[in-house]
């Protein structure tokens, strides 16, 4: 089976980090968003990926060539941002007929995806939650789906589509979206994939959801900090040894010089940190702190921080220098 990622989006809220990068490709727990997700759905059997790009769509596909070069991917450019529905619907010639798994690539599931992808019917994924309106929501009729609505205002239910689905009639999936484009049917200015299911189901097709507990979102700074430490918890092994409190992701070349790290902080390839105390952080490649003390933080690739103590979040390429002692102030390495 296939699986369909849209990966298109350009992660408005995710700025600075997004600025001049896919979101696709943040760091979490030692690998891009987009890696956890792909290495999941290996384990479970998926045998051919169909990827949404758009935004820095180059990036994620070199980044594939180079990091996972045996995978089967196919990649399919969404030329215009319109909404989840007009990104399936752009894969509709490439997944054809065959039955298909989608999960949005922002949306890491530590589920059961057996247990997922051997449904019968077709299968929305779900999890009860304390303020529906902020998500796709299920009313249902007894096992079955009754009911799709896109972010209401008064939800039907508790339940939140987590953003993972299987199409067992991608045929009928195929004519809802078909209909969704050609007569502009639009729910809060986008093309809705729910506004397609509603119409699945009035049609007569039937979906049964499944219950997912641990659904982890990278698409604000905060759950990409969440998920960075629960991951980073879940993980069977992770960096031991002086100055390092456990959990802690280092990639290669990472240097610590008198500094203490975790937990829950992921350094990126080739990050020097001289004199600083670290907690639940994630910095890029390549960055170099000098007597920081930070905690909840994002720092991007190429950064240079110095006396920084608080909670910063930061891109790619900065720089903030906050030392007073000249003597601290050693010549930079261009």
């Amino acid at each position: 089976m296939k699986a369909l990622i849209p990966a298109a989006g350009v992660g408005a809220r995710l700025r600075p980090h997004t600025l001049n990068k896919p979101k696709a490709l943040l760091p979490v727990a030692g690998k891009p968003i987009l890696a956890h997700i792909m290495d999941d759905l290996t384990a479970a059997g998926i045998d051919g990926f169909v990827l949404i790009v758009g935004y820095h769509g180059d990036e994620v596909r070199e980044w594939f060539a180079r990091e996972r070069p045996d995978l089967d991917i196919t990649f399919v450019e969404q030329t215009e941002r319109l909404g989840l529905g007009h990104a399936v619907w752009t894969a509709r010639d490439i997944l054809g007929q065959d039955p298909f798994f989608c999960i949005l690539g922002d949306t890491i599931l530590k589920a059961d995806y057996d247990k997922l992808l051997a449904s019968t019917a077709s299968m929305i994924a779900v999890r009860e939650v304390a303020d529906p309106r902020r998500f796709g929501v299920v009313e249902m009729d007894g096992a079955q789906v009754r009911r799709f609505v896109e972010k209401p205002d008064v939800p039907p239910s508790n339940l939140a589509i987590v953003g993972a689905y299987l199409f067992r009639d991608p045929a009928a999936l195929w004519r809802s979206l078909d209909r969704v484009v050609a007569e502009d049917i639009r729910t809060k200015n986008e093309y809705q994939l729910t506004d397609a299911l509603q119409m699945m189901v009035e049609e007569g097709v039937p979906f049964v959801t499944e219950t997912v507990t641990d659904w982890y979102d990278c698409g604000k700074d905060d759950t990409w900090l969440q998920t960075n430490r629960v991951l980073l918890e879940r993980a069977p092994d992770t960096a031991a040894g002086e100055g390092i409190v456990a959990p802690v992701d280092l990639a290669p070349g990472v240097q610590l010089r008198d500094s203490t790290v975790g937990p829950n902080v992921t350094l990126g390839p080739g990050a020097v940190l001289e004199n600083c105390v670290l907690s639940d952080c994630v910095v890029g490649a390549g960055t170099r702190l000098i007597g920081c003390r930070l905690r909840d933080s994002l720092v991007g690739e190429s950064c240079e921080l110095r006396g920084v103590d608080g909670r910063v979040n930061v891109g790619d390429f900065s720089v903030i220098d906050l030392q007073t002692d000249p003597a601290d102030k050693p010549a930079r390495k261009d």
